[in-house]
């Protein structure tokens, strides 16, 4: 089996719902590869908005950005992995370097997190990354080695077969720099060795590993092009519907 070739919006905490509904319309009327996975990172008030909007027809799944650890319980203002899967929200997004750092997420959470979603059907865009002293300090792998060895290495290789990961250079998000595309295969490349040894060849070869850092219609297809690279997390570029579809057709 090949692994997927993935273009996912995270559209954060941007649009209202009728700017959403437009967005994504636009995004499925256009014409887009067949190739391509196209998924929407949406906030919670969207999703049930664009189910309805959104023809299955345009092959476009969404995600929601975050879920609790708990199915239930007195957390005000949290959603549990069992509302997303009783909307049928096939994906959720876990990890993002901005949960970690806002919302202090640390990889014991993330762990209980992960282990929430999975155990209610959802599939897990789980995110991974390194800020720029750890990149300059050259200690990035490690550092990611230790997130995934927290978060995800102690999932089944059947498990694993709901798991995409996306390597987020944080020192790239929202910066406008943006890691080099051998930067990029480097990590990718790194990420994929060491699925391997945990989880055998069949694990290691077919994981999506998506880029996360700043990516453009003007550097995807350089970017999509490494061969460990699987595709883009897509931050700001997702909420520009002609430049999105770039980056969906850039493979």
């Amino acid at each position: 089996m090949a692994r997927k070739q993935i273009a996912a919006g995270n559209w954060k905490m941007n649009t209202t719902i009728s700017e959403g509904v437009e967005l994504a319309q636009a995004i499925a009327s256009a014409q887009r590869s067949d190739q391509t996975l196209t998924i929407l990172g949406v906030p919670f008030t969207h999703i049930y908005p664009l189910q309805k909007k959104i023809k299955a027809s345009s092959k476009i799944l969404l995600a929601a950005q975050n879920c609790h650890h708990l199915k239930s319980g007195a957390y005000t203002g949290e959603i549990s992995p069992t509302m997303l899967a009783a909307m049928k929200v096939p994906y959720v997004i876990l990890g993002h370097s901005e949960r970690r750092e806002y919302n202090h997420e640390d990889n014991a959470l993330l762990s209980l997190k992960l282990r929430a979603a999975l155990d209610s059907g959802l599939k897990v865009i789980f995110c991974c990354g390194e800020a720029l002293d750890i990149r300059k300090s050259g200690e990035h792998i490690s550092y990611v080695k230790s997130q995934l060895a927290a978060s995800i290495f102690h999932l089944s290789a059947q498990e694993m077969k709901n798991i995409v990961i996306a390597y987020e250079p944080i020192w790239a998000i929202g910066t406008g720099e943006t890691a080099s595309p051998a930067q990029a295969q480097e990590m990718h490349e790194a990420i994929r060795k060491m699925l391997l040894k945990q989880f055998g060849k069949r694990v290691a070869e077919n994981t999506s590993i998506l880029y996360g850092g700043s990516v453009k219609a003007s550097n995807a297809k350089e970017i999509f092009g490494q061969p460990d690279v699987d595709g883009g997390l897509v931050g700001g570029a997702s909420l520009n519907a002609a430049e999105f579809v770039q980056i969906i057709n850039a493979f």
